[in-house]
């Protein structure tokens, strides 16, 4: 596993590390988001989507739980586990229409002991540096 950690000034800056994220990820991929609200999470996956040929606004899933977005010769699926528990306690296809072949996937909010997340290719912490300043660490699985 290999570590990389960044420090972004501003949101322009976050969304151009999720656009140099997503020049390594490919079909059936996930990348788990972590970090406490207002850090940037969204800000990083519209970068990466950007760069993956999203051409739609992307906002947060926050209250519909995922989105799915046309790009580039797949899907790109940004969600939101907050609102959620375990997903052992949840319908077994809750997230089937967002995870594995035919789809990049982004996590926020994940608990990464859940069986669906294992084989995660990348996770991503964020935090706050004080005003626009992020502290963001990639783990490469």
């Amino acid at each position: 596993m290999s570590v990389h950690v960044v420090e972004t000034s501003d949101p322009a800056a976050t969304e151009a590390l999720g656009a140099q994220l997503a020049a390594d990820l490919h079909d059936g991929d996930i990348v788990l988001v972590r970090g406490e609200l207002g850090t940037g999470k969204t800000t990083l996956v519209r970068g990466a989507a950007r760069a993956l040929g999203v051409r739609d606004p992307v906002t947060s899933p926050s209250f519909s739980i995922g989105h799915r977005y046309r790009a580039r010769g797949t899907y790109v699926s940004h969600l939101d586990l907050y609102r959620l528990g375990p997903l052992a306690h949840e319908e077994a296809e809750l997230l089937s229409d967002y995870l594995g072949p035919g789809s990049i996937a982004f996590v926020e909010w994940p608990r990464e002991s859940e069986p669906e997340f294992a084989g995660a290719r990348l996770l991503v912490s964020l935090a706050h540096r004080g005003a626009d300043r992020r502290r963001i660490k990639v783990e490469r699985g």
